[in-house]
Order: structure tokens, then sequence, then C-alpha cells
């Protein structure tokens, strides 16, 4: 399908594969779209601005480059930034058009329906769209697609005038009559208040007053406040909603300057907010912001989960306000005709942007128009500048092209090109899909697993999607023939744990390979301390220390898609406790935090003790609460007479006991080698880089902590 992308301050259309209708989710095929020229052009414009320019501009950003750069190197952060680069931003959060598949959960809508979209996370420029239920309405009858496409900017003017509480009567002045100011008059005389709108452009007072608006005042005119208190009978305004963007704090003082006292001023454009407080604080004015297309964005469980508030305690959502919005364009309270003043087909994207940079010939709405499709949506989308596969390599699709797979998976795989061809890329988003294959050369990006599956010359699958789809994934590509390496956790639940289990237990050795991504027994520091233990002639004492960062509780890795840190992350370190020791586990107990706040959960800030029946003990001291400064992750291990002190696998070192030299500059974790492991497994044969049973009592042991700490797995 064709989508508008943002890169490097260009306006592209490029080939992407189409999205899934995945659970709460509807697939739309686009009609129209409506381009938001002020937050679009100011992205257009950011992404122009020079890598050196933007870390002046955002220093926080610049540290924490810094910060991956000391824990990962260069090369990989590189990977990372370059890869951010090249993806270039997907635009666009207003369209409508027909629903073509409904996801499961969803049960309001059905295929063929007429819908209006919204936001700027899914419904883009793009001949196809994925939207999550609560961002998608019904278009009455009626109303064309092309004008239900301006369902967004209709919703925000909504949540404007709403914040504002007109009455009957009330007199309000609009400052700044593009075209968010000219649906609000429309609403405030729905509304049945007279409305006074002042602007720089004539031809813009002209067209409102055409649509409604009482009086219009030039914006260049030093007696605004005076014009506003001729025509309130020298009261003033009873409120200002200012839609204006611009930097200036002039638009602000204005707006306080004409209300009458007890007045209200709603900001719902971008302007400078260095405030007067004389302008404000005699007339003990209210002053209001409104949050885009009303309650409900910006919270993940409305827009993504579909959780809706109910409507005896939130009256008007942003789903409740995009309805409204439509059928005040049924009714023609809001007439849309003359505001939309331009229509490009998809192809020509870039002339309709260079368009609304024109100052002189600046249109005040522009629609972007898609061609019907009666074939299916495409879903694999081929890269012409791949590199051909050569000689007995292994080809490798990767599933889940997030910031850990190209950051650490994609760059090694890149590095091992006598073992690896990198064969498909595929990912949720068509577009971060695309990215990823054209950056690391893969043959193709899609969004389809069943694509990866179908395809038989893809030998190893590599699978970093979030945690919730590790093991049916896993599972899919195995009972495919294809080898698998899933990133950790295994499972998130025992009953996921025995679907694993039963399905080797079934298969046999007709099986392909399956390797858990418990990358620190792979690094030079466990590898050197394994050289060393098992010679041991006496159990063990290990004390592990995970410094592991605050994480806010409402983060995906907290949630069901994650499973918690415990069983998300610190099974890392029950399988590193588990190679070390060589041994079953015997015994479980843990004990976490009782916080004061809530700003902490127990749940990540908890210390496990684990037995083993060769009689090692092994205590891992799990956290959210240290501090930045200090390292993350440190081991220390005492067995006869001897003590080794890992360094957050930088450095080790021995007290007793020789060991090999290894000082590093940054942590490796051993992610090159894992891979380089599976590889030689998938090309000779022999024992798996990590025995099943260890796999599987990594997890083991993350479940019994998880019991411990009260959690149910």
């Amino acid at each position: 399908m064709k989508q508008v992308l943002i890169r490097q301050g260009q306006v592209l259309v490029e080939d992407i594969p189409v999205p899934q209708a995945e659970p709460g989710r509807i697939l739309v095929r686009v009609d129209h779209s409506c381009i938001s020229a002020g937050t679009e052009l100011s992205g257009v414009r950011s992404s122009g601005v020079p890598l050196w320019k933007k870390a002046l501009q955002q220093p926080d950003k610049v540290k924490k480059v810094f910060q991956m750069v000391a824990s990962q190197g260069i090369s990989k952060t590189r990977s990372l930034v370059e890869g951010k680069l090249s993806v270039g931003n997907p635009t666009g959060y207003s369209a409508a058009g027909i629903v073509i598949e409904v996801g499961a959960g969803v049960d309001d809508l059905k295929v063929g329906d007429r819908v209006a979209c919204a936001g700027a996370q899914c419904s883009f420029h793009a001949e196809y769209i994925a939207v999550p239920r609560n961002l998608a309405v019904k278009i009455p009858d009626g109303v064309a697609l092309d004008k239900a496409s301006t369902v967004t900017l209709g919703s925000i003017a909504m949540q404007g005038v709403r914040r504002a509480k007109p009455t009957l009567g009330e007199v309000f002045v609009v400052i700044g009559l593009g075209i968010l100011g000219q649906l609000t008059v429309q609403m405030l005389k729905a509304n049945g208040c007279r409305a006074i709108g002042v602007d720089l452009d004539p031809n813009r007072i002209d067209l409102s007053l055409k649509l409604g608006l009482d009086f219009g005042i030039s914006s260049n005119d030093e007696s605004v406040a005076e014009q506003v208190d001729r025509l309130t009978d020298g009261f003033g305004a009873d409120g200002v909603i200012i839609t204006a963007a611009t930097p200036s704090d002039k638009v602000v003082a204005t707006a306080f300057n004409v209300c009458r006292k007890k007045g209200r001023v709603v900001l719902v454009g971008d302007v400078g907010l260095h405030l007067n407080r004389a302008d404000f604080y005699e007339k003990e004015l209210d002053f209001f912001i409104s949050s885009s297309y009303g309650p409900g964005r910006y919270d993940n469980n409305y827009e993504e989960k579909g959780l809706d508030y109910p409507i005896g305690y939130v009256r008007w959502t942003e789903n409740r306000n995009m309805g409204e919005y439509l059928r005040l364009v049924a009714e023609n309270k809001i007439r849309l005709e003359s505001l939309i003043q331009a229509v490009y087909p998809i192809d020509q994207a870039s002339e309709a942007y260079n368009r609304l940079k024109n100052i002189q010939d600046k249109p005040l709405m522009v629609l972007l128009s898609y061609p019907q499709h009666t074939t299916d949506p495409v879903r694999r989308v081929s890269n012409p500048s791949a590199i051909p596969s050569g000689g007995a390599k292994i080809r490798v699709a990767l599933v889940g092209a997030g910031g850990f797979a190209r950051g650490m998976h994609l760059p090694n795989i890149q590095a091992l090109p006598q073992l690896y061809h990198l064969r498909a890329i595929m990912s949720r988003t068509g577009h971060n899909a695309q990215a990823a294959a054209s950056q690391f050369a893969a043959e193709y990006a899609t969004t389809d697993f069943q694509e990866i599956l179908n395809d038989r010359d893809i030998d190893l699958v590599v699978i970093a999607t979030r945690h919730d789809l590790h093991t049916a994934m896993a599972l899919q590509a195995l009972q495919a023939g294809k080898h698998v390496l899933v990133e950790k956790p295994l499972a998130l639940n025992r009953q996921e744990l025995t679907l694993i289990t039963d399905y080797f237990a079934q298969a046999g050795g007709l099986a392909s390979s399956m390797t858990t991504g418990f990358n620190r027994r792979f690094s030079p520091c466990a590898r050197g301390v394994h050289e060393v233990v098992a010679k041991r002639g006496n159990p063990m004492v290990i004390n592990y220390s995970m410094n592991a960062g605050y994480l806010a509780l409402d983060h995906w890795v907290h949630t069901a898609e994650g499973g918690g840190r415990n069983v998300g992350e610190a099974c890392h370190i029950y399988d590193l406790f588990t190679y070390l020791t060589g041994s079953k586990l015997k015994t479980v107990t843990a004990h976490s935090i009782t916080p004061a706040t809530g700003y902490y959960s127990p749940r990540d800030n908890f210390v496990a003790t684990i037995t083993f029946e060769d009689g090692s003990v092994a205590t891992l001291t799990y956290t959210a609460m240290g501090s930045v400064a200090y390292p993350k992750e440190n081991m220390v291990i005492h067995c006869d007479g001897k003590t080794i002190v890992m360094d957050d696998y930088k450095k080790l070192s021995g007290y007793g006991v020789e060991l090999r030299a290894l000082n590093s500059r940054v942590s490796e974790k051993g992610q090159k080698e894992e891979i380089a492991a599976v590889a030689q497994v998938i090309k000779n044969g022999g024992e798996w880089p990590i025995p099943l049973w260890q796999q599987v009592q990594a997890m083991e042991i993350a479940f019994a902590v998880e019991a411990e700490l009260g959690g149910n797995c």
C-alpha cells in the first residue's frame, strides 16, 4: 500500500505492508484523509533539523545516547540511532473509509461499515489503517467520506468549546480563524452564542462571516479590546477560545484583555505562554487548557485497550465527541464545503504539503484521496536493495522489529555474514518493518506472521515481540519446521510453559531446536566463571544484585503483555544460576518490600533465594529503587576458598583463584555469542545452546518467585 512518511525534512510516499486487524482493532480501507496544516508541517520541519541542532534542543536525549554508548558500545548505539532516523515518521491523524476486516473483541462494527478514524498513532495518511475501536466512529447517512475525514479536527474544536462551557446568549471571541477557528465559530453558533473572530487574514474573516460569524476584527488593529468592548456594551467577552498558532505571547495577553471580569480563556492552539499577572489577576479570570480530542486522549487503557468511560461519569469522551461532530455535519450545522479547499491523490502528497507551505496561496484544509482497490491487502513488500543469499547460510526471519531487536539482534546478525542471511522482517507496523528491512538489507518486509511460517526459505525465526506473544509464536514456528530463538521470557505462566514441554515430549527427536534468549550465560564473564566453578568440589553461595532501574507502573512490562519484571527480566538470572550450578531446583523463597507510597511496586523490589540439589544457594536482589549511577548487575560467588566478583559484565576479579583476563569498557552480555551458538547447532547439530530442561527451569523459578510475591502464574 501507499503511505506518507516524513524523513529528514522530506514528504515521501512509499510502499508499505498492510497492517493486520489485531484484537480490538478494525482494518479500514481509507477513502480520504485530512492533513493538519499546523501539526504536520511542524513535524516536517523538525524532521529536517540536523542532529547537532536536535542535540542542543534535547540534552536529555543526548544523555541517554551517551549512557547507551557506555553500556552497549558505539557500533550498536549508532545502529539504533540510524535505525530510528531511517524509519521515517508516519504522519496523519484523521481519516475516513470502509471497514474491511474486524479484529476479535469488536462486536459493534462490521465489514462494510463507513467509519471516521482519529489518532496520530494509527490514522495515518495510508491506503489502509488499523484503528483501535475507541478511535473509530460510524459515519451518519448523508455525510460523505471526504467530509467525515475531518473528524479529528472537528473533535479538537469541539473539546475546546466544551472546556469553555458556553451558554445561550454569551459572547465569545475566537482568536485565529484557521480551520480550528472556523469550526469553533460554527459550534459556538450552534450553542446559541454570539461569536467575534480575530485574525490577521481578511479573507479568513470574510469566509467566517459567511459561515455565521457575527463580527470580524483584524488582529493588526491595536484596538481589538476596545472594539470588543463596543460590541459587548462595555462589559467584555464572556470567554475567549484561542485557536491561533504563533510563538508570540501577545495572543494570550489579548485574550485576557478582551474578557469581562470572571470570564474564561481556553487555549486550543499553540502560542507563547509567558503570562503577565496583571492581565488576568484583577479580573479573576479562569484559564483552561483543552487537551486534543477530549477525555480518553493519551490514555492507553482507553485508546489502545478499548476500556470506555461510563457515560454517567464522563459524558463526552473523544469517541463521543467524534460522533457528535459528525452529527452536526449531517444536520448542516457545520458546513465544510468552503473549508475543504484542495484535494490531492495520495501519489501527490508532496505537492499537497508544498501547497500548505505557500503563504500566499495556503488553503485552509487539504485532503488526500485514495484509490479504491478490490484486491486483497498486500502484507509482503520486497526490498529492491536486498543482499542476495549466498552459500550455505542460515536464512533468518526477525519477528518484532522494536528497539531491542534493531539495536541488538539485527546488528549481530549483520556482523555474522558467514553464518546468516537476513531473509525477512516482520512487524505489526508496516513502516517499521519496511524501514528495518531497508536498513539491514532483508529480502522483504511483512506484517503477517503467516508469511514467515509459510516461507520455505526461512530456517530460523527470531522472536522479539512483546512477552505475551512469545509462547504461541514459538510453537507455531516450531510446528512449521523452523528453528527458533525466542526472546525471554519463554512463557508468562505455567500453562504456557506446559504447552512448550508437551510439544517437545510429543515431537521427540524430530523437533527443531529452540533457544530462549537467556544471553547472560553466553557472556565472556559467565563463561569465565563457569570454567572455574565447573571444577569445584563443594556447593556455591551466589549473591547477585540487579539494579534494574525504575519503570512507571503503567509501563507495558508491568501489564499482562509483559508479565512483570520478575517473570520478564529476572528470569535471565535464574537461568544464569542454573547454568553455573548445572543442578536441578530444590526450593524457592522470596520476600519483597512493603512500599510506603504507591510509587514503588513490591513486584520489582524483592530478594529471592533459590537452593539447588547440589547444595548451592543463590540469592537475587532485584530492585527498581537504586541509583542510576550505580552499576546495573553485579555478582559475587564464594566456593572452595575462592571468591569471584563479576562487575556489570565488564570485569571479572578473582580472590584466591586465577581467572582469564577480562576487562571491557562496555557491558558484554553475550547476545552476539548467543546467536553464533544458535547457528552452530543449526549447521552442525548436537546439543542445543541451552538444554531444554534448563530453559524450563529458569521459568519455573520465575513462577515460584512470582507466587511468593503474591502473583498468579
